[in-house]
């Protein structure tokens, strides 16, 4: 059972990705929705390629193509001198509103409340537990990291030592450490 689900998992993802469009590779999807969701710490090239698990080389070229396409920019990072950061630009937020992903998001949203909460904490799980496995980074959105204490309207994150806007709680973030929570 585990085998048919493990291949269940990769022949949804590859079925996402595939709209026999051919105006971006899967990979270039990749780069452009984790730049649109990732946080201000975790939007660079080596963030990208720890998310994406792929070499820096195979991350900087994506990242590279979208840029040649005018889909992201590169700014300087004033925190860094050593790395840039990655933007989205308006072309860019223009092409994701034709992201393959979004007829699996309305699949997914056609399930019952309580089968979207389940998957949701399974995929997580076996998520956290894989890259735990090989000792990888696992990426998470700030709401739900260890890091984060959350206030009303802000949350502060003990590991950038930063006040995080409600909307930065659901980015993405390289530092993400999953909170201990039951479900």
């Amino acid at each position: 059972m585990t085998q048919d689900t493990a291949d269940l998992i990769v022949h949804l993802a590859r079925l996402a990705q595939n709209t026999g469009r051919t105006d971006l590779t899967a990979a270039q999807w990749t780069a452009l929705r984790f730049f649109a969701r990732a946080n201000r710490f975790s939007r660079t090239p080596s963030a990208f390629s720890e998310f994406h698990s792929t070499t820096r080389g195979t991350a900087s070229q994506t990242v590279k193509s979208l840029v040649a396409l005018g889909l992201l920019q590169r700014q300087n990072n004033s925190a860094d001198a050593r790395s840039t950061l990655i933007e989205v630009t308006q072309a860019g937020h223009d092409m994701l509103r034709h992201d393959p992903l979004g007829d699996l998001r309305r699949v997914l949203s056609g399930l019952p409340d309580d089968l979207q909460r389940s998957l949701s904490v399974a995929l997580q799980r076996a998520t956290t537990s894989l890259a735990t496995l090989r000792q990888v980074p696992t990426f998470g959105t700030c709401a739900d990291c260890s890091h984060c204490k959350e206030g009303t309207d802000t949350a502060y994150c003990h590991c950038t030592e930063s006040m995080l806007t409600r909307p930065e709680m659901g980015s993405f973030c390289i530092d993400f450490r999953p909170a201990d929570r039951a479900s």
